[in-house]
């Protein structure tokens, strides 16, 4: 089950983090990987490493929330392989600020990086789904996209995030006769390069004993088997589904 090989996945944000991560993991299932960020000669390096396992990459530098550039990364993916098969939405960033306090700037940019750059990218690349009568888009929310919290004052976050949560359940119910699916998943607190040195604090270890049930943060690869599935052809009837990966966080 969960046989990949020949599947074209594209990943944005796959120079680092969770994009990175699930790139890796799409790759040990025998897929072709489109890999997407602003950083080209990080992405070339991945690629070369990736390559040295047989897998086929395509780096393709592009800032998602330039639409013009996003349209152009699907037409140099039509050129070269003819068709995307899996689509993640991974890339992100954003500027944490509460709402009484959070700028203009720092709200437009989390907007456009975390909401608006996934219908400038699922627009693009659904289009050649749509041609070839098949796709599994999956979208990468965050457990903020479903709860507030009391950690951290980051409204733009939660609102962008909230969005991308219903932004799949539109595309889902749009797009399902065409044969795409559309899911989400809600990440918890992840291990990556970014937020290590954050999480292995006190106070954050502390966090989690207390408000995560598993009682610690999400470890490298404990996100790939959601993604894994949700690209698979075994994963047809499912969509508009939105999965937390979060340890529990959300459950109490």
């Amino acid at each position: 089950m969960f046989d990949l090989t020949g599947r074209v996945v594209v990943v944005t944000g796959a120079s680092s983090g969770l994009g990175s991560q699930m790139a890796k993991a799409f790759a040990a299932q025998g897929a072709d990987l489109v890999l997407m960020a602003r950083r080209k000669e990080r992405l070339d390096e991945f690629a070369r490493q990736l390559g040295e396992n047989g897998t086929k990459c395509l780096t393709i530098q592009c800032d998602v929330t330039d639409s013009k550039q996003v349209d152009a990364a699907a037409q140099t993916l039509k050129d070269s392989w003819g068709r995307v098969d899996v689509l993640v939405n991974c890339a992100g960033s954003a500027k944490n600020a509460g709402v009484l306090n959070m700028t203009n700037e720092e709200w437009d940019f989390t907007i456009d990086t975390d909401l608006t750059s996934l219908f400038y990218v699922t627009r693009a690349f659904g289009n050649l789904m749509k041609e070839a009568g098949y796709g599994r888009i999956i979208n990468i929310a965050s457990m903020y996209g479903l709860i507030g919290n009391t950690v951290i004052d980051t409204v733009a976050y939660h609102t962008a995030k909230g969005g991308v949560v219903n932004f799949t359940r539109a595309v889902a119910a749009e797009l399902a006769k065409y044969n795409i699916t559309c899911n989400a998943i809600c990440p918890g607190y992840f291990e990556t390069e970014l937020t290590i040195d954050v999480l292995q604090t006190e106070f954050f270890t502390n966090y989690m004993k207390t408000f995560v049930p598993l009682g610690r943060y999400g470890k490298e690869g404990e996100l790939n088997a959601g993604a894994v599935f949700l690209a698979s052809d075994e994963a047809s009837y499912v969509t508009g589904v939105i999965l937390p990966i979060d340890g529990g966080y959300t459950c109490i």
